[in-house]
């Protein structure tokens, strides 16, 4: 049963995200939010789980005026954007960890429990590993949202409330332990 989930999910990943990035092999670097403040961030269009919670960590935790901007090819990206999720971008894939979880180390939110799991929610769907049960009803929840949305802001904004409830979720069953 375990190997059937895993397999749809890949399943799911590979028709949803066909261009994921490969992992860069080099050490996170610790980064100041207020370098960060205001900025466009750009990364690949037809956003899936990592970009999107990415997008929505953005937004919340390190740049809440964040502008975002969704590339056909990665090589239009402005070089006054912060890119991310795409090979080549300032925030990616590194060694085992995905955007999100990069995006947690270099801006020192790791510590945050609820984060923490939401990145290993991120982490499971995105590249495999560890399952995590919310997995396979949160990359359904996603693919109901993304048929919904005609574009990537409309995608962004209808996930937000479902991240929040997970994050939410995550932080309420830590902080009761």
């Amino acid at each position: 049963m375990e190997g059937a989930l895993a397999d749809a999910e890949a399943a799911l990943n590979a028709r949803f995200a066909p261009d994921e990035p490969h992992a860069a092999h080099r050490k996170v670097r610790l980064r100041d939010r207020k370098d960060y403040r205001a900025r466009i961030w750009a990364t690949r269009e037809r956003l899936w789980i990592d970009r999107v919670a990415s997008a929505w960590l953005i937004r919340r935790f390190i740049d809440p005026k964040a502008k975002f901007l969704w590339l056909k090819r990665v090589r239009d990206c402005p070089r006054s954007a912060v890119g991310f999720d795409f090979d080549g971008a300032e925030f990616t894939h590194a060694d085992s960890k995905v955007t999100f979880e990069v995006l947690l180390s270099s801006f020192s939110l790791e510590h945050d429990a609820g984060l923490r799991r939401l990145g290993a929610l991120v982490h499971h769907l995105d590249v495999g590993g560890i399952p995590v049960a919310e997995g396979p009803g949160f990359a359904t929840i996603m693919a109901g949202t993304r048929a919904l949305q005609a574009d990537d802001d409309g995608l962004l904004k209808a996930i937000t409330p479902v991240l929040d409830s997970l994050y939410a979720g995550y932080s309420a069953a830590d902080r009761e332990r």
